[in-house]
Protein backbone atom coordinates (compact mmCIF):
# COMPACT_ATOMS: atom_id res chain seq x y z
CA UNK A 1 0.00 0.00 0.00
CA UNK A 2 1.15 3.23 -0.79
CA UNK A 3 1.83 6.02 2.10
CA UNK A 4 -0.55 8.26 0.83
CA UNK A 5 -3.08 5.96 -0.31
CA UNK A 6 -6.86 5.94 0.58
CA UNK A 7 -6.64 2.85 3.85
CA UNK A 8 -10.35 2.15 4.21
CA UNK A 9 -13.97 3.13 3.03
CA UNK A 10 -17.14 2.60 4.86
CA UNK A 11 -20.06 2.49 3.13
CA UNK A 12 -23.30 2.79 5.36
CA UNK A 13 -26.56 2.07 4.66
CA UNK A 14 -28.55 4.83 7.04
CA UNK A 15 -31.98 4.42 8.75
CA UNK A 16 -34.01 6.72 10.11
CA UNK A 17 -35.65 4.74 12.58
CA UNK A 18 -36.66 5.56 15.98
CA UNK A 19 -36.05 2.56 18.09
CA UNK A 20 -32.69 0.99 18.58
CA UNK A 21 -33.41 -2.91 17.97
CA UNK A 22 -34.75 -1.00 14.67
CA UNK A 23 -31.02 0.89 13.94
CA UNK A 24 -29.17 -2.26 14.77
CA UNK A 25 -30.88 -4.51 12.51
CA UNK A 26 -31.30 -2.04 9.58
CA UNK A 27 -27.81 0.25 9.60
CA UNK A 28 -25.63 -2.11 7.84
CA UNK A 29 -21.73 -1.18 7.07
CA UNK A 30 -19.51 -2.48 4.33
CA UNK A 31 -15.88 -1.63 5.36
CA UNK A 32 -13.22 -2.21 2.86
CA UNK A 33 -9.92 -2.32 4.09
CA UNK A 34 -6.16 -2.36 2.35
CA UNK A 35 -3.05 -3.61 4.77
CA UNK A 36 0.08 -4.14 4.44
CA UNK A 37 1.36 -5.56 1.41
CA UNK A 38 -2.20 -4.70 -0.45
CA UNK A 39 -3.77 -7.43 0.61
CA UNK A 40 -7.49 -6.71 1.05
CA UNK A 41 -10.04 -7.63 3.09
CA UNK A 42 -14.02 -6.38 2.96
CA UNK A 43 -16.84 -7.05 5.46
CA UNK A 44 -19.97 -6.55 6.54
CA UNK A 45 -21.55 -5.75 9.76
CA UNK A 46 -24.49 -4.41 11.45
CA UNK A 47 -25.84 -4.43 15.07
CA UNK A 48 -25.12 -0.28 15.48
CA UNK A 49 -27.23 2.22 16.60
CA UNK A 50 -27.00 5.76 15.06
CA UNK A 51 -24.92 7.37 18.11
CA UNK A 52 -23.19 4.14 17.87
CA UNK A 53 -22.05 4.09 14.20
CA UNK A 54 -20.90 7.46 14.99
CA UNK A 55 -18.29 6.69 18.05
CA UNK A 56 -17.38 3.29 15.81
CA UNK A 57 -16.31 5.84 13.21
CA UNK A 58 -14.10 7.79 15.50
CA UNK A 59 -12.23 4.52 16.57
CA UNK A 60 -11.69 3.43 13.14
CA UNK A 61 -10.32 7.22 12.47
CA UNK A 62 -7.84 6.59 15.04
CA UNK A 63 -6.55 3.28 13.32
CA UNK A 64 -6.82 4.58 9.72
CA UNK A 65 -7.09 8.57 9.30
CA UNK A 66 -6.79 8.19 5.40
CA UNK A 67 -10.50 6.95 5.17
CA UNK A 68 -13.62 7.59 3.37
CA UNK A 69 -17.20 7.07 4.46
CA UNK A 70 -20.46 7.21 2.51
CA UNK A 71 -23.70 7.77 3.85
CA UNK A 72 -27.18 7.51 1.98
CA UNK A 73 -28.88 10.13 3.40
CA UNK A 74 -29.36 14.25 2.84
CA UNK A 75 -26.64 16.29 4.29
CA UNK A 76 -28.86 19.53 3.83
CA UNK A 77 -32.29 20.84 2.50
CA UNK A 78 -32.54 23.36 -0.37
CA UNK A 79 -31.26 26.66 0.17
CA UNK A 80 -34.51 28.40 0.33
CA UNK A 81 -35.34 26.34 3.53
CA UNK A 82 -31.72 26.49 5.17
CA UNK A 83 -31.05 29.91 4.55
CA UNK A 84 -34.24 32.29 3.89
CA UNK A 85 -36.57 30.41 6.32
CA UNK A 86 -33.57 29.41 9.10
CA UNK A 87 -31.02 31.99 8.77
CA UNK A 88 -28.19 29.72 8.20
CA UNK A 89 -25.38 30.59 5.50
CA UNK A 90 -23.99 26.67 5.60
CA UNK A 91 -25.33 23.00 6.03
CA UNK A 92 -23.29 22.29 9.49
CA UNK A 93 -24.27 25.48 10.82
CA UNK A 94 -28.16 24.06 10.05
CA UNK A 95 -27.27 20.60 12.06
CA UNK A 96 -26.39 22.24 14.76
CA UNK A 97 -29.73 24.33 15.06
CA UNK A 98 -31.33 21.43 14.01
CA UNK A 99 -29.93 19.27 16.78
CA UNK A 100 -29.44 22.06 19.12
CA UNK A 101 -33.16 23.01 19.19
CA UNK A 102 -34.83 19.63 18.63
CA UNK A 103 -36.45 20.65 14.94
CA UNK A 104 -36.13 17.40 13.69
CA UNK A 105 -37.94 15.44 16.06
CA UNK A 106 -40.59 18.19 16.10
CA UNK A 107 -41.03 17.71 12.31
CA UNK A 108 -40.85 14.21 12.03
CA UNK A 109 -43.99 14.21 14.86
CA UNK A 110 -47.46 13.11 13.52
CA UNK A 111 -49.01 16.11 14.38
CA UNK A 112 -46.44 18.74 13.40
CA UNK A 113 -47.71 22.16 12.12
CA UNK A 114 -45.13 22.10 9.30
CA UNK A 115 -47.30 20.31 6.59
CA UNK A 116 -44.50 20.76 4.21
CA UNK A 117 -43.14 17.53 5.69
CA UNK A 118 -45.26 14.85 3.95
CA UNK A 119 -45.57 11.17 3.86
CA UNK A 120 -46.48 9.84 7.43
CA UNK A 121 -48.54 7.42 7.79
CA UNK A 122 -51.50 8.75 10.21
CA UNK A 123 -50.30 12.59 10.14
CA UNK A 124 -53.01 14.61 10.75
CA UNK A 125 -52.48 16.11 7.31
CA UNK A 126 -53.19 12.74 5.61
CA UNK A 127 -49.41 12.06 4.63
CA UNK A 128 -50.33 13.60 0.96
CA UNK A 129 -47.39 16.08 -0.78
CA UNK A 130 -48.40 19.13 -0.72
CA UNK A 131 -49.36 21.78 -3.50
CA UNK A 132 -46.13 23.49 -2.82
CA UNK A 133 -44.53 21.11 -3.95
CA UNK A 134 -46.74 19.94 -6.72
CA UNK A 135 -46.88 20.66 -10.42
CA UNK A 136 -44.85 23.86 -11.42
CA UNK A 137 -43.42 23.97 -8.02
CA UNK A 138 -42.21 20.35 -7.76
CA UNK A 139 -38.37 21.69 -8.18
CA UNK A 140 -38.74 23.52 -4.78
CA UNK A 141 -38.53 20.49 -2.53
CA UNK A 142 -35.31 19.48 -4.26
CA UNK A 143 -31.58 20.44 -4.21
CA UNK A 144 -29.94 21.03 -6.95
CA UNK A 145 -27.40 17.83 -6.27
CA UNK A 146 -31.20 16.31 -6.05
CA UNK A 147 -32.16 17.58 -9.69
CA UNK A 148 -29.10 16.89 -11.40
CA UNK A 149 -27.30 13.51 -10.01
CA UNK A 150 -30.49 11.46 -9.84
CA UNK A 151 -32.50 12.94 -12.77
CA UNK A 152 -29.98 14.12 -14.97
CA UNK A 153 -27.83 11.17 -14.77
CA UNK A 154 -25.91 9.88 -17.66
CA UNK A 155 -28.74 7.47 -18.28
CA UNK A 156 -28.75 6.06 -22.19
CA UNK A 157 -31.92 7.44 -23.31
CA UNK A 158 -33.41 4.17 -23.84
CA UNK A 159 -33.11 3.07 -20.75
CA UNK A 160 -34.69 5.90 -19.21
CA UNK A 161 -38.24 4.50 -19.13
CA UNK A 162 -37.00 1.07 -17.35
CA UNK A 163 -34.92 2.88 -15.01
CA UNK A 164 -36.92 5.97 -14.33
CA UNK A 165 -38.45 4.45 -11.01
CA UNK A 166 -35.28 3.38 -9.47
CA UNK A 167 -33.62 6.85 -10.15
CA UNK A 168 -36.72 9.17 -9.63
CA UNK A 169 -35.28 11.58 -6.52
CA UNK A 170 -36.94 11.72 -3.36
CA UNK A 171 -37.36 14.88 -1.80
CA UNK A 172 -35.92 15.56 1.84
CA UNK A 173 -39.73 17.00 2.85
CA UNK A 174 -40.95 13.43 2.48
CA UNK A 175 -40.53 11.72 5.93
CA UNK A 176 -42.75 8.57 4.70
CA UNK A 177 -43.85 6.41 2.36
CA UNK A 178 -41.28 3.85 0.01
CA UNK A 179 -38.27 5.09 -0.51
CA UNK A 180 -38.53 8.15 1.69
CA UNK A 181 -34.82 10.08 2.65
CA UNK A 182 -36.12 12.16 5.29
CA UNK A 183 -36.44 10.96 8.34
CA UNK A 184 -32.98 9.15 7.76
CA UNK A 185 -31.83 12.46 7.52
CA UNK A 186 -32.91 14.33 10.28
CA UNK A 187 -31.49 12.06 12.22
CA UNK A 188 -28.19 11.51 10.91
CA UNK A 189 -27.83 15.13 11.07
CA UNK A 190 -26.33 14.79 14.80
CA UNK A 191 -23.80 12.25 13.37
CA UNK A 192 -22.55 14.78 11.28
CA UNK A 193 -21.93 16.99 13.77
CA UNK A 194 -20.17 14.23 16.10
CA UNK A 195 -17.82 13.58 13.27
CA UNK A 196 -16.93 16.95 12.05
CA UNK A 197 -16.18 17.55 15.63
CA UNK A 198 -14.14 14.82 15.71
CA UNK A 199 -11.90 15.79 12.81
CA UNK A 200 -13.95 14.40 10.22
CA UNK A 201 -14.06 16.70 6.86
CA UNK A 202 -17.54 16.37 5.44
CA UNK A 203 -17.26 17.28 1.52
CA UNK A 204 -18.66 19.39 0.15
CA UNK A 205 -18.78 21.80 3.19
CA UNK A 206 -14.85 21.15 3.69
CA UNK A 207 -12.38 20.15 0.95
CA UNK A 208 -10.65 16.78 1.08
CA UNK A 209 -7.75 16.50 3.07
CA UNK A 210 -7.00 12.86 2.58
CA UNK A 211 -3.34 12.96 1.96
CA UNK A 212 -0.07 14.65 3.55
CA UNK A 213 0.79 14.99 6.94
CA UNK A 214 -2.68 15.68 9.49
CA UNK A 215 -4.18 13.73 7.20
CA UNK A 216 -8.31 13.61 8.12
CA UNK A 217 -10.84 10.65 6.99
CA UNK A 218 -13.59 12.12 4.57
CA UNK A 219 -17.40 12.16 4.98
CA UNK A 220 -19.36 12.40 1.52
CA UNK A 221 -23.50 11.97 0.82
CA UNK A 222 -23.92 8.65 -1.97
CA UNK A 223 -27.41 7.55 -3.25
CA UNK A 224 -27.14 3.80 -3.47
CA UNK A 225 -29.11 3.73 -6.55
CA UNK A 226 -26.67 5.10 -8.61
CA UNK A 227 -24.08 2.89 -7.26
CA UNK A 228 -26.22 -0.44 -7.85
CA UNK A 229 -27.54 0.15 -10.76
CA UNK A 230 -31.32 -1.63 -12.20
CA UNK A 231 -31.63 -4.36 -9.90
CA UNK A 232 -34.83 -5.09 -7.89
CA UNK A 233 -32.69 -4.91 -4.41
CA UNK A 234 -35.90 -5.85 -2.68
CA UNK A 235 -35.93 -9.57 -3.76
CA UNK A 236 -33.75 -11.75 -2.40
CA UNK A 237 -33.30 -14.27 -5.61
CA UNK A 238 -32.56 -10.96 -7.50
CA UNK A 239 -29.83 -9.71 -5.23
CA UNK A 240 -28.09 -13.16 -5.35
CA UNK A 241 -28.54 -13.34 -9.43
CA UNK A 242 -26.71 -9.56 -9.54
CA UNK A 243 -23.98 -10.54 -6.97
CA UNK A 244 -23.30 -13.55 -8.60
CA UNK A 245 -23.04 -11.96 -11.90
CA UNK A 246 -20.24 -9.35 -10.07
CA UNK A 247 -18.55 -12.15 -8.64
CA UNK A 248 -17.87 -13.51 -11.89
CA UNK A 249 -17.03 -10.86 -14.37
CA UNK A 250 -15.33 -8.27 -11.35
CA UNK A 251 -12.40 -9.68 -10.09
CA UNK A 252 -13.18 -7.93 -6.86
CA UNK A 253 -16.23 -9.33 -6.08
CA UNK A 254 -14.26 -12.86 -6.68
CA UNK A 255 -12.01 -11.88 -3.41
CA UNK A 256 -15.25 -11.75 -1.23
CA UNK A 257 -15.89 -14.21 1.42
CA UNK A 258 -18.99 -16.50 1.47
CA UNK A 259 -19.97 -15.12 4.51
CA UNK A 260 -20.52 -11.61 2.94
CA UNK A 261 -21.71 -12.82 -0.14
CA UNK A 262 -24.45 -14.63 1.67
CA UNK A 263 -25.24 -11.25 3.93
CA UNK A 264 -25.47 -9.36 0.96
CA UNK A 265 -28.02 -11.84 -1.11
CA UNK A 266 -30.55 -11.92 2.39
CA UNK A 267 -30.40 -8.34 3.22
CA UNK A 268 -31.68 -5.42 1.16
CA UNK A 269 -29.88 -2.93 3.62
CA UNK A 270 -26.69 -5.21 3.80
CA UNK A 271 -26.50 -5.56 -0.18
CA UNK A 272 -26.92 -1.41 -0.59
CA UNK A 273 -23.99 -1.10 2.25
CA UNK A 274 -21.51 -3.76 0.18
CA UNK A 275 -22.08 -2.59 -3.38
CA UNK A 276 -21.98 1.10 -2.28
CA UNK A 277 -18.49 0.49 -0.42
CA UNK A 278 -17.20 -1.30 -3.77
CA UNK A 279 -17.98 1.23 -5.78
CA UNK A 280 -16.52 3.67 -3.58
CA UNK A 281 -13.39 1.54 -3.07
CA UNK A 282 -12.85 1.51 -6.89
CA UNK A 283 -12.63 4.83 -7.45
CA UNK A 284 -11.04 5.39 -3.94
CA UNK A 285 -8.28 7.85 -5.79
CA UNK A 286 -10.65 10.29 -6.85
CA UNK A 287 -12.09 11.40 -3.58
CA UNK A 288 -8.71 13.03 -2.26
CA UNK A 289 -9.50 15.52 -5.63
CA UNK A 290 -13.08 15.91 -5.39
CA UNK A 291 -13.86 19.75 -6.58
CA UNK A 292 -16.31 22.05 -5.14
CA UNK A 293 -19.45 21.77 -7.23
CA UNK A 294 -20.44 23.94 -9.50
CA UNK A 295 -23.75 25.13 -8.13
CA UNK A 296 -22.75 28.33 -5.94
CA UNK A 297 -25.11 26.91 -3.30
CA UNK A 298 -23.26 23.81 -2.32
CA UNK A 299 -22.25 24.97 0.69
CA UNK A 300 -25.97 24.92 2.05
CA UNK A 301 -27.49 22.60 0.41
CA UNK A 302 -24.42 19.51 0.08
CA UNK A 303 -23.78 17.49 -2.84
CA UNK A 304 -23.95 14.29 -4.06
CA UNK A 305 -21.17 11.89 -4.51
CA UNK A 306 -21.54 9.81 -7.60
CA UNK A 307 -19.80 7.38 -9.32
CA UNK A 308 -20.03 8.20 -12.93
CA UNK A 309 -22.14 12.15 -12.88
Amino acid sequence: MKDDAVQRVVGIDWSGRVDAAGQRRHIWAGVWTEGDGGRVSVRLEAGRTRAEVAEWLVELERETPRMVVGFDFCFSFPAWFVRDEHGMGSGPAFWERVVREGLGERWLARNAEDRRFWGKAGATHKGARPAEFSGEHLHRMLRATDIDCKIVAEIPEAERQARVRGITPKSVFQIGGAGSVGTASLRGFAVLLRLREAGFRVWPFDAPRLMGVGARPLVVEMYTRLNTGAVRKSNAEARAVYLRKKRREDAAYAGLSRTVMQQASGSEDAFDALVSTMVMAERRETFARLPKPRDPLHGIEGWTWAPEV
